[in-house]
């Protein structure tokens, strides 16, 4: 019987490593490969930043997994995990309804040998009070979708009472990455209304607020990295508060454990991870205080051997260190690419690879106006990256990710084409 891989989650990692698989052993005939999401499409995470501003089309950057699969060797499955029976070696299916409420794909069971689980995180709100009701968070297309669309709502009523004074007021909470690249993104996108037209809020008048309970912005980076970033957010206008903490979100807007008050009528939560809640010691396998399942430096869960995690859902250990590898899309793309390896081994009957972590450096866009990073490597160590040079850098690592999925003839072509469209507008205004 052909060996079955079930790959659970189809992001970055998940997609990546079944497109690999996909080629070898599908191809090959020696294994079924089969990918499981809950969407029809994907776009990459990293990018919902601009979605939710309107400055990347997600219909248009949208992959679809029913033709990746065709095109490359592997099965796709509609549908949400939501349980695990080890025993058995199978995986539960929830039901999956359309807009109206209707039973669109049933509810099924789903058998394996292999079971690899890469559903990667949501934000985590720490329960703060009201954050979930009044804040949007940017972990799916659909989230990033729902602030543009509010977003554009307010420029609209705005645009048609003819008021040239109004002010918008957003606040962000968390100065990570995506943040940092939100807020500057959304400066941009206040231009681009205002040259289309829709100027009764202008840029100044859009008022963003960046607010971060650490000491810095991007704290997760280098000092050296966070300071001219916090600089150019300044010069752009962007407020920016480090060292508080959000005690209460309400539907005008967010109090501080200090005592303060930041009005926004739009809000975002973009400080902190955990992984999905229905992962929490699903079926007895071992789960930390934020659900991700316990992996060894072989990406096996820790109680076992059948079932593999990789990406923000999984806690790897780092050799050396008393910390797990850091829930970052270059990490994802490691272990992606040392499952498609591994997978093959043990398929042969062969001792497994160890994972180790390998920091290329942080890059950093601020939109248009720039980028700031590091690279890192064995031969160059670090080098610190600013402006244009960085903004190319940034743009490289999405289609490398491009390259992974398509090929390298496909991915020049729809860079030709992204360069030759003249016909849409720079903003998404619908």
């Amino acid at each position: 019987m052909t060996h079955r891989i079930v790959i659970v989650g189809g992001g970055a990692g998940g997609l990546e490593l079944a497109t690999r698989l996909g080629k070898t052993l599908g191809k090959r005939g020696k294994a079924r490969i089969t990918l499981i999401d809950a969407n029809l499409t994907h776009i990459w995470k990293p990018l919902l930043h601009e979605v939710a501003a309107g400055s990347l089309n997600s219909s248009a950057d949208e992959l679809n997994y029913v033709a990746q699969a065709k095109w490359n060797r592997f099965e796709f499955q509609l549908g949400r995990m939501c349980g695990l029976e080890r025993e058995r070696k199978c995986i539960h299916l929830a039901a999956t309804l359309d807009e109206q409420g209707q039973e669109l794909v049933p509810a099924r069971t789903l058998a394996y040998d292999t079971l690899v689980i890469a559903v990667g995180s949501t934000t985590n709100d720490f329960g703060t009070r009201g954050a979930a009701e009044h804040c949007i968070f940017l972990d799916t297309r659909e989230q990033a979708e729902r602030f543009r669309r509010r977003l554009l709502s307010h420029y609209m009523r705005a645009h048609a009472r003819e008021d040239q004074h109004e002010t918008l007021n957003l606040a962000i909470v968390g100065a990570g990455a995506t943040g940092v690249e939100l807020a500057a993104e959304l400066h941009h996108a206040a231009h681009e209304l205002a040259a289309y037209g829709l100027d009764s809020i202008k840029p100044e008048n859009m008022r963003i607020t960046l607010i971060e309970a650490g000491s810095r912005v991007l704290p997760a980076l280098p000092e050296r990295i966070s300071q001219p970033v916090h600089k150019t957010l300044t010069d752009l206008g962007v407020q920016v508060l480090t060292g508080s903490a959000v005690s209460e979100v309400t539907a005008d807007g967010l109090h501080t454990q200090d005592g303060s008050f930041v009005p926004a009528s739009l809000k975002v939560w973009a400080a902190g991870i955990q992984a999905p809640k229905f992962l929490h010691e699903i079926d007895g396998l071992e789960t930390n205080r934020i659900n991700q399942l316990v992996v060894r430096s072989s990406l096996q869960t820790t109680r076992d051997d059948n079932i593999f995690a990789f990406g923000d859902c999984a806690a790897c250990p780092q050799p050396g260190s008393d910390r797990n590898v850091p829930p970052r899309a270059q990490a994802a793309h490691q272990q992606a690419s040392l499952l498609a390896k591994s997978l093959a081994l043990r398929l042969e009957g062969k001792d497994l690879p160890s994972y180790r972590y390998r920091d290329y450096g942080s890059l950093i866009s601020l939109s248009r106006f720039s980028a700031v990073g590091n690279l890192m490597g064995n031969l160059t160590g670090s080098i610190m990256l600013e402006g244009w040079l960085a903004r190319m850098f940034y743009i490289s690592l999405y289609r490398m990710h491009q390259m992974t999925l398509y090929g390298i003839a496909r991915t020049v072509m729809m860079m030709i084409g992204d360069k030759l469209s003249t016909t849409t507008p720079r903003l998404k205004l619908h």
